[in-house]
């Protein structure tokens, strides 16, 4: 049996551990460091993974083989404009038309009445159309016009159209001129030509024809821009001059 420790002798041991430089008690009990340490446990296992729900497919446009079934196929397409705006505004006048244009996206008035181009700057748009003879619901395909928008749905407070929503329906935008079919393209505004050309800049870009899908396309100014920039009319009357040419080409 041990004797029991006396003062003296743990007096003499605390001296001991400070001459070796022992500061820091640990524990009150002996920790044999060449022990072998105990088995590792076996981690838990991981909870079985709950398979996604699968992603809904998105729209193929391609699979639109009329123009009513791609403005069916893009109303019903998720789109962050949709609960905000009235009315769904697909297209107007006559799709069998030589001529195409391609505005930006429906105002106040689009919204309220369905269809693209029938405000103040629809107006003066028809004014300009019937100044070379053309006109959305000229009876003749060769005097008529097609119409259309970027996007269908009325951004808030009529503001320039985000690039996500302009990528959203470019792929829509690319099928309706496939199903359309026009000989010509005019491109009204900046939208326009970034959604089909990838380049902004309308007052650099208009007057000089490009092409979009095979098809010549000329840039020009919008209508609504030229209520507010009477003195840019010249210029587009000289875009409508250069229409007609290429028509009567």
């Amino acid at each position: 049996m041990e004797s029991p420790l006396t003062y003296a002798g743990a007096l003499a041991a605390l001296r001991w551990q400070v001459e070796m430089g022992v500061s820091d008690a640990i524990g009150d009990a002996p920790l044999d460091r060449y022990a072998l340490a105990p088995p590792a446990a076996a981690p838990a296992p991981a909870p079985a993974a709950i398979p996604a729900a699968p992603a809904a497919p998105a729209a193929d446009p391609a699979a639109a083989a009329t123009l009513p079934e791609l403005a069916q196929m893009m109303e019903a397409l998720p789109s962050a404009l949709k609960p905000a705006a009235r009315r769904f505004v697909f297209a107007d006048g006559r799709p069998e038309a030589r001529v195409m244009i391609v505005g930006e996206a429906p105002g106040r008035d689009e919204d309220r009445e369905g269809r693209p181009f029938v405000g103040r700057a629809g107006q003066m748009l028809d004014r300009m159309l019937a100044a070379i003879g053309l006109a959305r619901d000229h009876p003749d395909p060769g005097h008529a016009v097609y119409i259309a928008n970027v996007l269908p749905w009325r951004p808030p407070a009529n503001r320039t159209p985000a690039p996500d929503e302009i990528a959203l329906f470019l792929p829509f935008l690319a099928r309706h001129i496939a199903l359309a079919e026009p000989e010509l393209l005019l491109l009204m505004g900046n939208t326009p030509c970034q959604a089909l050309l990838g380049q902004a800049g309308i007052t650099r870009l208009r007057g000089h024809w490009r092409e979009v899908q095979g098809i010549p396309a000329l840039p020009s100014f919008h209508p609504a821009y030229l209520l507010r920039n009477p003195a840019a009319k010249r210029e587009s009357w000289a875009d409508l001059l250069a229409l007609a040419a290429r028509l009567g080409d």
